[in-house]
Protein backbone atom coordinates (compact mmCIF):
# COMPACT_ATOMS: atom_id res chain seq x y z
CA UNK A 1 0.00 0.00 0.00
CA UNK A 2 1.43 3.41 -0.97
CA UNK A 3 1.89 6.27 1.47
CA UNK A 4 -0.80 8.95 1.67
CA UNK A 5 -0.26 12.73 1.51
CA UNK A 6 -0.48 12.82 5.29
CA UNK A 7 2.34 10.28 5.54
CA UNK A 8 4.45 12.46 3.26
CA UNK A 9 3.72 15.48 5.42
CA UNK A 10 4.80 13.64 8.57
CA UNK A 11 7.87 12.30 6.78
CA UNK A 12 9.18 15.83 6.28
CA UNK A 13 9.60 16.23 10.05
CA UNK A 14 9.58 12.63 11.37
CA UNK A 15 10.53 10.08 8.65
CA UNK A 16 10.75 7.16 11.07
CA UNK A 17 7.23 7.73 12.40
CA UNK A 18 5.83 7.98 8.87
CA UNK A 19 7.47 4.67 7.94
CA UNK A 20 5.94 2.97 11.01
CA UNK A 21 2.50 4.31 10.04
CA UNK A 22 2.74 2.87 6.53
CA UNK A 23 3.97 -0.53 7.78
CA UNK A 24 1.26 -0.73 10.46
CA UNK A 25 -1.43 0.04 7.89
CA UNK A 26 -0.10 -2.71 5.59
CA UNK A 27 -0.14 -5.23 8.49
CA UNK A 28 -3.75 -4.28 9.31
CA UNK A 29 -4.84 -4.77 5.71
CA UNK A 30 -3.20 -8.21 5.68
CA UNK A 31 -5.11 -9.26 8.80
CA UNK A 32 -8.46 -8.18 7.37
CA UNK A 33 -8.04 -10.14 4.12
CA UNK A 34 -9.57 -13.62 3.80
CA UNK A 35 -11.78 -15.99 1.86
CA UNK A 36 -15.33 -14.91 1.14
CA UNK A 37 -16.35 -18.55 1.53
CA UNK A 38 -15.21 -18.44 5.17
CA UNK A 39 -17.07 -15.22 5.98
CA UNK A 40 -19.82 -15.29 8.61
CA UNK A 41 -23.00 -13.29 8.23
CA UNK A 42 -26.58 -13.30 7.08
CA UNK A 43 -25.80 -14.98 3.77
CA UNK A 44 -24.06 -17.93 5.44
CA UNK A 45 -26.44 -18.28 8.37
CA UNK A 46 -27.52 -21.90 8.79
CA UNK A 47 -24.56 -23.27 6.83
CA UNK A 48 -23.37 -26.27 8.84
CA UNK A 49 -19.77 -27.18 8.06
CA UNK A 50 -18.35 -29.24 10.94
CA UNK A 51 -14.69 -30.13 10.95
CA UNK A 52 -15.35 -33.80 11.73
CA UNK A 53 -13.30 -36.58 10.19
CA UNK A 54 -14.48 -38.57 7.19
CA UNK A 55 -14.91 -41.70 9.34
CA UNK A 56 -17.09 -39.79 11.81
CA UNK A 57 -19.33 -38.41 9.05
CA UNK A 58 -19.67 -41.78 7.31
CA UNK A 59 -20.30 -43.54 10.62
CA UNK A 60 -23.31 -41.30 11.24
CA UNK A 61 -24.76 -41.16 7.72
CA UNK A 62 -23.31 -44.13 5.81
CA UNK A 63 -26.04 -46.70 6.47
CA UNK A 64 -28.89 -44.26 5.74
CA UNK A 65 -27.21 -43.03 2.55
CA UNK A 66 -26.81 -46.62 1.41
CA UNK A 67 -30.46 -47.50 2.12
CA UNK A 68 -31.81 -44.38 0.41
CA UNK A 69 -29.61 -44.85 -2.64
CA UNK A 70 -30.76 -48.44 -3.02
CA UNK A 71 -34.38 -47.34 -2.76
CA UNK A 72 -33.83 -44.73 -5.48
CA UNK A 73 -32.14 -47.28 -7.77
CA UNK A 74 -35.10 -49.62 -7.25
CA UNK A 75 -37.76 -47.02 -7.95
CA UNK A 76 -36.22 -44.05 -9.78
CA UNK A 77 -35.40 -44.68 -13.46
CA UNK A 78 -32.77 -41.93 -13.60
CA UNK A 79 -30.84 -43.32 -10.62
CA UNK A 80 -31.03 -46.81 -12.13
CA UNK A 81 -29.76 -45.53 -15.48
CA UNK A 82 -26.88 -43.60 -13.90
CA UNK A 83 -25.66 -46.71 -12.08
CA UNK A 84 -25.99 -48.80 -15.24
CA UNK A 85 -24.03 -46.28 -17.33
CA UNK A 86 -21.16 -46.20 -14.84
CA UNK A 87 -21.00 -49.98 -14.53
CA UNK A 88 -21.21 -50.54 -18.29
CA UNK A 89 -18.35 -48.13 -18.93
CA UNK A 90 -16.09 -49.18 -16.05
CA UNK A 91 -16.48 -52.94 -16.61
CA UNK A 92 -18.10 -53.51 -19.99
CA UNK A 93 -17.15 -57.03 -21.07
CA UNK A 94 -14.62 -57.23 -18.24
CA UNK A 95 -11.07 -56.29 -17.27
CA UNK A 96 -8.94 -59.11 -18.66
CA UNK A 97 -5.55 -60.18 -17.23
CA UNK A 98 -2.51 -61.35 -19.15
CA UNK A 99 0.46 -63.03 -17.48
CA UNK A 100 3.62 -61.03 -18.14
CA UNK A 101 6.49 -62.95 -16.54
CA UNK A 102 8.58 -62.89 -19.71
CA UNK A 103 8.55 -66.69 -19.91
CA UNK A 104 6.26 -67.48 -22.86
CA UNK A 105 5.67 -71.05 -21.75
CA UNK A 106 4.74 -70.04 -18.21
CA UNK A 107 2.59 -67.13 -19.41
CA UNK A 108 0.58 -69.34 -21.76
CA UNK A 109 0.09 -71.93 -19.02
CA UNK A 110 -1.06 -69.37 -16.45
CA UNK A 111 -3.40 -67.64 -18.93
CA UNK A 112 -5.00 -70.95 -19.93
CA UNK A 113 -5.41 -71.94 -16.27
CA UNK A 114 -6.98 -68.58 -15.38
CA UNK A 115 -9.37 -68.85 -18.33
CA UNK A 116 -10.60 -72.23 -17.06
CA UNK A 117 -10.83 -70.95 -13.48
CA UNK A 118 -12.96 -67.91 -14.37
CA UNK A 119 -15.95 -70.12 -15.17
CA UNK A 120 -15.86 -71.72 -11.68
CA UNK A 121 -14.71 -68.81 -9.51
CA UNK A 122 -18.12 -67.73 -8.16
CA UNK A 123 -18.85 -69.17 -4.70
CA UNK A 124 -22.57 -68.94 -5.56
CA UNK A 125 -21.98 -70.91 -8.76
CA UNK A 126 -23.83 -68.49 -11.05
CA UNK A 127 -21.39 -65.99 -12.58
CA UNK A 128 -17.93 -66.12 -14.10
CA UNK A 129 -15.14 -63.75 -13.09
CA UNK A 130 -16.26 -61.01 -15.47
CA UNK A 131 -19.85 -61.28 -14.26
CA UNK A 132 -18.55 -60.90 -10.71
CA UNK A 133 -16.73 -57.75 -11.81
CA UNK A 134 -20.04 -56.28 -12.96
CA UNK A 135 -21.77 -57.22 -9.70
CA UNK A 136 -18.90 -55.84 -7.60
CA UNK A 137 -18.77 -52.58 -9.55
CA UNK A 138 -22.54 -52.17 -9.25
CA UNK A 139 -22.35 -52.56 -5.48
CA UNK A 140 -19.44 -50.15 -5.33
CA UNK A 141 -21.40 -47.45 -7.20
CA UNK A 142 -24.81 -48.06 -5.67
CA UNK A 143 -23.91 -48.83 -2.05
CA UNK A 144 -20.52 -47.10 -1.96
CA UNK A 145 -18.48 -50.18 -1.09
CA UNK A 146 -18.39 -53.96 -1.40
CA UNK A 147 -16.37 -56.81 0.09
CA UNK A 148 -14.92 -59.82 -1.73
CA UNK A 149 -13.84 -62.75 0.42
CA UNK A 150 -11.33 -65.40 -0.58
CA UNK A 151 -12.72 -68.91 -0.19
CA UNK A 152 -10.13 -71.69 -0.40
CA UNK A 153 -11.52 -75.07 -1.47
CA UNK A 154 -10.40 -78.68 -1.21
CA UNK A 155 -8.63 -80.39 -4.06
CA UNK A 156 -11.47 -82.93 -4.10
CA UNK A 157 -13.95 -80.21 -5.14
CA UNK A 158 -12.77 -80.62 -8.73
CA UNK A 159 -12.07 -76.93 -9.44
CA UNK A 160 -9.34 -75.91 -11.92
CA UNK A 161 -7.80 -73.97 -9.01
CA UNK A 162 -9.00 -74.62 -5.42
CA UNK A 163 -10.24 -71.05 -4.95
CA UNK A 164 -13.55 -69.20 -5.19
CA UNK A 165 -14.73 -65.64 -4.57
CA UNK A 166 -17.65 -64.64 -2.34
CA UNK A 167 -19.20 -61.19 -2.83
CA UNK A 168 -20.53 -59.61 0.38
CA UNK A 169 -22.59 -56.44 0.62
CA UNK A 170 -21.33 -53.63 2.84
CA UNK A 171 -24.06 -54.47 5.39
CA UNK A 172 -22.06 -57.52 6.46
CA UNK A 173 -19.53 -55.19 8.13
CA UNK A 174 -20.42 -54.71 11.80
CA UNK A 175 -20.46 -50.90 11.98
CA UNK A 176 -21.06 -51.03 15.75
CA UNK A 177 -17.48 -52.22 16.23
CA UNK A 178 -15.67 -48.93 16.83
CA UNK A 179 -13.19 -47.80 19.42
CA UNK A 180 -9.85 -48.79 20.90
CA UNK A 181 -8.74 -52.42 20.70
CA UNK A 182 -5.52 -53.04 22.56
CA UNK A 183 -2.79 -51.06 20.86
CA UNK A 184 -4.89 -50.82 17.70
CA UNK A 185 -8.38 -49.54 16.98
CA UNK A 186 -11.69 -50.45 15.38
CA UNK A 187 -13.38 -48.18 12.84
CA UNK A 188 -16.91 -49.24 11.83
CA UNK A 189 -16.05 -52.93 11.76
CA UNK A 190 -12.51 -52.61 10.37
CA UNK A 191 -9.66 -53.46 12.71
CA UNK A 192 -6.36 -51.58 12.41
CA UNK A 193 -3.04 -52.44 14.01
CA UNK A 194 -0.93 -49.84 15.90
CA UNK A 195 0.69 -48.54 12.68
CA UNK A 196 -2.67 -48.10 10.89
CA UNK A 197 -2.58 -51.22 8.72
CA UNK A 198 -5.79 -53.18 8.24
CA UNK A 199 -5.68 -56.33 10.31
CA UNK A 200 -9.20 -57.78 10.21
CA UNK A 201 -12.79 -57.19 9.14
CA UNK A 202 -15.58 -57.91 11.63
CA UNK A 203 -18.30 -59.60 9.59
CA UNK A 204 -21.78 -60.84 10.40
CA UNK A 205 -22.46 -64.48 9.63
CA UNK A 206 -25.67 -63.47 7.82
CA UNK A 207 -27.00 -60.27 6.28
CA UNK A 208 -28.42 -58.09 9.11
CA UNK A 209 -31.48 -57.37 6.99
CA UNK A 210 -32.25 -61.04 6.47
CA UNK A 211 -35.04 -62.19 8.82
CA UNK A 212 -33.80 -65.78 8.73
CA UNK A 213 -30.25 -64.68 9.51
CA UNK A 214 -31.41 -62.67 12.52
CA UNK A 215 -33.34 -65.65 13.86
CA UNK A 216 -30.25 -67.82 13.47
CA UNK A 217 -28.22 -65.43 15.69
CA UNK A 218 -26.57 -64.02 12.57
CA UNK A 219 -26.19 -60.55 14.05
CA UNK A 220 -23.08 -61.59 15.94
CA UNK A 221 -19.83 -60.72 14.18
CA UNK A 222 -16.37 -62.19 14.22
CA UNK A 223 -13.05 -61.03 12.76
CA UNK A 224 -11.82 -62.25 9.38
CA UNK A 225 -8.14 -61.59 8.52
CA UNK A 226 -7.66 -58.67 6.17
CA UNK A 227 -5.59 -60.89 3.88
CA UNK A 228 -8.82 -62.78 3.09
CA UNK A 229 -10.82 -59.66 2.12
CA UNK A 230 -10.71 -57.25 -0.81
CA UNK A 231 -12.49 -54.01 0.13
CA UNK A 232 -13.49 -52.00 -2.95
CA UNK A 233 -14.64 -48.38 -2.60
CA UNK A 234 -13.74 -44.89 -3.77
CA UNK A 235 -11.49 -42.96 -1.41
CA UNK A 236 -12.33 -39.27 -1.52
CA UNK A 237 -10.63 -38.59 1.80
CA UNK A 238 -8.61 -40.82 4.09
CA UNK A 239 -11.75 -42.66 5.17
CA UNK A 240 -12.02 -46.35 6.03
CA UNK A 241 -15.34 -46.91 4.25
CA UNK A 242 -17.12 -45.60 1.17
CA UNK A 243 -20.36 -43.80 0.36
CA UNK A 244 -22.74 -44.18 -2.60
CA UNK A 245 -21.60 -42.32 -5.70
CA UNK A 246 -24.99 -40.63 -5.99
CA UNK A 247 -24.89 -39.19 -2.45
CA UNK A 248 -24.60 -35.54 -3.64
CA UNK A 249 -27.89 -35.78 -5.56
CA UNK A 250 -30.03 -38.02 -3.35
CA UNK A 251 -32.19 -35.03 -2.39
CA UNK A 252 -32.38 -33.85 -6.00
CA UNK A 253 -33.60 -37.27 -7.14
CA UNK A 254 -36.20 -37.33 -4.39
CA UNK A 255 -37.35 -33.77 -5.15
CA UNK A 256 -37.73 -34.64 -8.83
CA UNK A 257 -39.82 -37.67 -7.89
CA UNK A 258 -42.07 -35.57 -5.66
CA UNK A 259 -42.46 -32.89 -8.34
CA UNK A 260 -43.42 -35.40 -11.00
CA UNK A 261 -45.96 -37.04 -8.67
CA UNK A 262 -47.49 -33.65 -7.84
CA UNK A 263 -47.63 -32.70 -11.51
CA UNK A 264 -49.26 -36.01 -12.39
CA UNK A 265 -51.87 -35.68 -9.64
CA UNK A 266 -52.67 -32.13 -10.76
CA UNK A 267 -53.16 -33.26 -14.35
CA UNK A 268 -55.31 -36.21 -13.29
CA UNK A 269 -57.46 -34.02 -11.10
CA UNK A 270 -58.02 -31.52 -13.89
CA UNK A 271 -58.92 -34.31 -16.31
CA UNK A 272 -61.32 -36.02 -13.91
CA UNK A 273 -63.65 -33.14 -13.05
CA UNK A 274 -65.69 -32.38 -16.14
CA UNK A 275 -68.47 -30.18 -14.68
CA UNK A 276 -70.05 -29.15 -11.38
CA UNK A 277 -73.74 -28.25 -11.00
CA UNK A 278 -74.23 -25.32 -8.58
CA UNK A 279 -77.30 -23.63 -7.07
CA UNK A 280 -79.08 -20.91 -8.97
CA UNK A 281 -78.06 -18.26 -6.46
CA UNK A 282 -75.33 -17.69 -3.94
CA UNK A 283 -77.57 -18.38 -0.96
CA UNK A 284 -78.23 -21.95 -2.11
CA UNK A 285 -74.55 -22.67 -2.83
CA UNK A 286 -73.25 -22.07 0.66
CA UNK A 287 -69.60 -21.79 1.56
CA UNK A 288 -68.76 -25.46 0.87
CA UNK A 289 -71.51 -27.19 -1.09
CA UNK A 290 -71.90 -30.89 -0.47
CA UNK A 291 -71.37 -33.11 -3.53
CA UNK A 292 -73.25 -36.41 -3.36
CA UNK A 293 -73.80 -39.37 -5.67
CA UNK A 294 -77.11 -40.94 -6.72
CA UNK A 295 -77.40 -42.76 -3.37
CA UNK A 296 -76.82 -39.62 -1.34
CA UNK A 297 -73.25 -40.51 -0.36
CA UNK A 298 -70.68 -37.74 -0.24
CA UNK A 299 -68.31 -37.76 -3.23
CA UNK A 300 -64.71 -37.68 -1.97
CA UNK A 301 -62.94 -39.20 -4.97
CA UNK A 302 -62.99 -37.85 -8.49
CA UNK A 303 -63.25 -40.04 -11.58
CA UNK A 304 -62.69 -39.31 -15.28
CA UNK A 305 -65.67 -37.55 -16.81
CA UNK A 306 -67.29 -36.89 -13.40
CA UNK A 307 -70.22 -34.44 -13.19
CA UNK A 308 -70.62 -33.37 -9.56
CA UNK A 309 -73.91 -32.03 -8.16
CA UNK A 310 -73.98 -29.51 -5.33
CA UNK A 311 -76.98 -29.18 -3.06
CA UNK A 312 -79.81 -27.50 -4.91
CA UNK A 313 -77.76 -27.45 -8.10
CA UNK A 314 -79.33 -25.80 -11.11
CA UNK A 315 -76.44 -24.09 -12.88
CA UNK A 316 -73.67 -26.11 -14.55
CA UNK A 317 -70.06 -24.92 -14.86
CA UNK A 318 -67.53 -26.83 -16.92
CA UNK A 319 -63.94 -27.37 -15.84
CA UNK A 320 -61.31 -25.54 -17.87
CA UNK A 321 -57.84 -27.00 -17.12
CA UNK A 322 -55.17 -24.31 -17.05
CA UNK A 323 -52.08 -24.78 -19.17
CA UNK A 324 -48.96 -24.54 -17.03
CA UNK A 325 -45.54 -24.45 -18.65
CA UNK A 326 -42.07 -24.98 -17.36
CA UNK A 327 -42.31 -28.70 -16.65
CA UNK A 328 -39.85 -29.69 -19.38
CA UNK A 329 -37.38 -26.94 -18.51
CA UNK A 330 -37.44 -27.83 -14.80
CA UNK A 331 -36.95 -31.51 -15.46
CA UNK A 332 -34.10 -30.88 -17.89
CA UNK A 333 -32.35 -28.63 -15.38
CA UNK A 334 -32.84 -31.21 -12.62
CA UNK A 335 -31.42 -33.98 -14.78
CA UNK A 336 -28.37 -31.83 -15.55
CA UNK A 337 -27.80 -31.54 -11.80
CA UNK A 338 -28.28 -35.27 -11.30
CA UNK A 339 -25.91 -36.16 -14.12
CA UNK A 340 -23.27 -33.87 -12.63
CA UNK A 341 -23.68 -35.54 -9.24
CA UNK A 342 -23.17 -39.01 -10.73
CA UNK A 343 -20.36 -37.71 -13.00
CA UNK A 344 -22.23 -39.03 -16.04
CA UNK A 345 -22.85 -36.96 -19.19
CA UNK A 346 -26.42 -35.70 -19.46
CA UNK A 347 -26.83 -37.37 -22.86
CA UNK A 348 -25.86 -40.79 -21.49
CA UNK A 349 -28.12 -40.39 -18.46
CA UNK A 350 -31.22 -39.40 -20.41
CA UNK A 351 -30.62 -40.64 -23.96
CA UNK A 352 -31.53 -37.12 -25.13
CA UNK A 353 -29.24 -36.27 -28.06
CA UNK A 354 -31.34 -33.40 -29.39
CA UNK A 355 -28.95 -30.71 -28.11
CA UNK A 356 -25.65 -32.17 -29.37
CA UNK A 357 -23.80 -32.71 -32.61
CA UNK A 358 -20.89 -34.98 -33.53
CA UNK A 359 -18.20 -32.64 -32.23
CA UNK A 360 -19.90 -31.75 -28.95
CA UNK A 361 -20.78 -35.33 -28.00
CA UNK A 362 -17.27 -36.46 -28.85
CA UNK A 363 -15.73 -33.68 -26.75
CA UNK A 364 -18.11 -34.45 -23.88
CA UNK A 365 -17.16 -38.12 -23.90
CA UNK A 366 -13.44 -37.36 -23.69
CA UNK A 367 -13.64 -36.10 -20.10
CA UNK A 368 -16.03 -38.91 -19.09
CA UNK A 369 -13.73 -41.55 -20.53
CA UNK A 370 -10.76 -39.98 -18.76
CA UNK A 371 -12.67 -40.35 -15.48
CA UNK A 372 -13.55 -43.95 -16.29
CA UNK A 373 -9.92 -44.66 -17.14
CA UNK A 374 -8.85 -43.26 -13.76
CA UNK A 375 -11.41 -45.39 -11.92
CA UNK A 376 -10.25 -48.53 -13.72
CA UNK A 377 -6.52 -48.04 -13.14
CA UNK A 378 -6.49 -46.21 -9.80
CA UNK A 379 -9.38 -47.90 -8.01
CA UNK A 380 -10.78 -51.10 -9.49
CA UNK A 381 -7.56 -52.80 -10.59
CA UNK A 382 -5.57 -52.10 -7.37
CA UNK A 383 -8.46 -52.87 -5.01
CA UNK A 384 -10.00 -55.91 -6.72
CA UNK A 385 -8.07 -57.26 -9.68
CA UNK A 386 -4.62 -57.24 -8.08
CA UNK A 387 -5.69 -59.11 -4.90
CA UNK A 388 -7.69 -61.66 -6.92
CA UNK A 389 -4.71 -62.34 -9.21
CA UNK A 390 -2.47 -62.78 -6.17
CA UNK A 391 -4.96 -65.19 -4.58
CA UNK A 392 -5.22 -67.10 -7.84
CA UNK A 393 -1.47 -67.55 -8.36
CA UNK A 394 -0.95 -68.50 -4.70
CA UNK A 395 -3.70 -71.12 -4.86
CA UNK A 396 -2.44 -72.48 -8.19
CA UNK A 397 1.12 -72.68 -6.81
CA UNK A 398 -0.07 -74.39 -3.61
CA UNK A 399 -1.91 -76.94 -5.76
CA UNK A 400 1.30 -77.63 -7.71
CA UNK A 401 -0.06 -76.33 -11.01
CA UNK A 402 2.49 -73.52 -11.55
CA UNK A 403 6.12 -73.32 -10.38
CA UNK A 404 5.92 -69.94 -8.62
CA UNK A 405 3.27 -67.98 -6.67
CA UNK A 406 4.53 -64.66 -8.03
CA UNK A 407 3.52 -64.14 -11.66
CA UNK A 408 3.47 -60.54 -12.97
CA UNK A 409 0.29 -59.53 -14.77
CA UNK A 410 -0.98 -56.89 -17.17
CA UNK A 411 -4.62 -55.88 -17.21
CA UNK A 412 -6.60 -54.88 -20.30
CA UNK A 413 -9.75 -52.82 -19.63
CA UNK A 414 -12.55 -53.01 -22.22
CA UNK A 415 -12.28 -50.73 -25.21
CA UNK A 416 -14.48 -47.70 -25.68
CA UNK A 417 -16.67 -47.94 -28.75
CA UNK A 418 -15.68 -45.29 -31.26
CA UNK A 419 -18.03 -42.50 -32.27
CA UNK A 420 -16.35 -42.63 -35.68
CA UNK A 421 -14.57 -46.03 -36.01
CA UNK A 422 -12.77 -45.08 -39.23
CA UNK A 423 -11.15 -41.98 -37.75
CA UNK A 424 -10.09 -43.82 -34.60
CA UNK A 425 -8.63 -46.69 -36.65
CA UNK A 426 -6.65 -44.27 -38.80
CA UNK A 427 -5.39 -42.52 -35.65
CA UNK A 428 -4.17 -45.86 -34.26
CA UNK A 429 -2.53 -46.70 -37.59
CA UNK A 430 -0.73 -43.35 -37.64
CA UNK A 431 0.45 -43.85 -34.05
CA UNK A 432 1.83 -47.30 -34.91
CA UNK A 433 3.56 -46.00 -38.05
CA UNK A 434 5.16 -43.09 -36.16
CA UNK A 435 6.36 -45.35 -33.37
CA UNK A 436 4.34 -43.71 -30.58
CA UNK A 437 2.33 -46.90 -30.00
CA UNK A 438 3.06 -50.58 -30.58
CA UNK A 439 0.79 -53.04 -32.30
CA UNK A 440 0.42 -54.91 -29.01
CA UNK A 441 -0.76 -51.71 -27.30
CA UNK A 442 -3.26 -51.06 -30.06
CA UNK A 443 -4.67 -54.58 -29.71
CA UNK A 444 -4.80 -54.28 -25.90
CA UNK A 445 -6.77 -51.04 -26.23
CA UNK A 446 -9.43 -53.05 -28.01
CA UNK A 447 -9.79 -55.23 -24.92
CA UNK A 448 -8.03 -58.28 -26.39
CA UNK A 449 -4.93 -60.28 -25.51
CA UNK A 450 -2.25 -59.24 -28.05
CA UNK A 451 -0.50 -62.62 -27.91
CA UNK A 452 -3.73 -64.47 -28.61
CA UNK A 453 -4.70 -62.10 -31.44
CA UNK A 454 -1.30 -62.31 -33.12
CA UNK A 455 -1.29 -66.08 -32.79
CA UNK A 456 -4.73 -66.22 -34.38
CA UNK A 457 -3.56 -63.97 -37.22
CA UNK A 458 -0.54 -66.22 -37.81
CA UNK A 459 -2.75 -69.32 -37.81
CA UNK A 460 -5.18 -67.69 -40.24
CA UNK A 461 -2.35 -66.67 -42.58
CA UNK A 462 -0.94 -70.20 -42.49
CA UNK A 463 -4.36 -71.60 -43.35
CA UNK A 464 -4.77 -69.17 -46.24
CA UNK A 465 -1.31 -70.12 -47.53
CA UNK A 466 -2.25 -73.79 -47.36
CA UNK A 467 -5.36 -73.11 -49.42
CA UNK A 468 -3.42 -71.00 -51.91
CA UNK A 469 -5.43 -67.85 -51.15
CA UNK A 470 -4.04 -64.32 -50.97
CA UNK A 471 -6.01 -61.38 -49.56
CA UNK A 472 -5.63 -58.37 -51.83
CA UNK A 473 -5.45 -54.80 -50.55
CA UNK A 474 -8.89 -54.31 -52.04
CA UNK A 475 -11.28 -56.11 -49.64
CA UNK A 476 -13.58 -56.95 -52.56
CA UNK A 477 -11.01 -59.28 -54.09
CA UNK A 478 -9.62 -62.61 -52.95
CA UNK A 479 -7.20 -64.09 -55.49
CA UNK A 480 -5.46 -67.36 -56.08
CA UNK A 481 -1.69 -67.56 -55.72
CA UNK A 482 -0.07 -65.97 -58.75
CA UNK A 483 -2.67 -63.24 -59.12
CA UNK A 484 -2.04 -59.59 -58.28
CA UNK A 485 -0.71 -59.47 -54.67
CA UNK A 486 -1.50 -56.95 -51.96
CA UNK A 487 0.93 -54.07 -52.03
CA UNK A 488 1.90 -54.62 -55.70
CA UNK A 489 2.73 -51.10 -57.00
CA UNK A 490 1.45 -52.06 -60.46
CA UNK A 491 -2.01 -52.81 -59.16
CA UNK A 492 -4.71 -50.22 -58.90
CA UNK A 493 -7.11 -50.94 -56.03
CA UNK A 494 -9.72 -48.71 -57.62
CA UNK A 495 -9.66 -50.60 -60.91
CA UNK A 496 -12.28 -53.30 -61.50
CA UNK A 497 -11.15 -56.87 -60.96
CA UNK A 498 -10.19 -58.83 -64.04
CA UNK A 499 -11.77 -62.13 -64.96
CA UNK A 500 -8.72 -63.99 -63.63
CA UNK A 501 -8.85 -62.13 -60.34
CA UNK A 502 -12.59 -62.79 -59.95
CA UNK A 503 -11.87 -66.51 -60.09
Amino acid sequence: MSATWFDHAIATVAPRMAARRVMARQAFETLTRGYDGAARGRRTEGWRAPGSSADTEIGVAGALLRDRMRDLVRNNPHAAKAVAVLVNNIIGSGLMPRAASGDDTLDRKVDALFERWTAECDADGQLDFYGLQTLICREMVEAGEVLVRRRLRRASDGLPVPLQLQVLEADFLDASKSGALGAGRLVQGIEFDPVGKRRAYWLHAEHPGDAYGALQNGLQSRPVPATEIAHIYEKQRTQARGVPWGAPVIRSLRDLDDYEVAELVRKKTEACVTAIVFGDDEAQQGIAPSVVDADGNRVEQFEPGLIAYARGGKDIRFNQPSATGGYGEYKRASLHTISAGFRVPYELLTGDLSQVNYSSIRAGLVEFRRMIDAVQWQLFIPMLCAPVWRWFTEAAWAAGQIPTPDVPVEWSPPKFDAVDPYKDAMADLLAIRTGTMTLAQAIARQGHNPDAVLAEIAATNAKLDGLGLVLDSDPRRVTKTGSVQAGDPTSDPAAPASETEKE
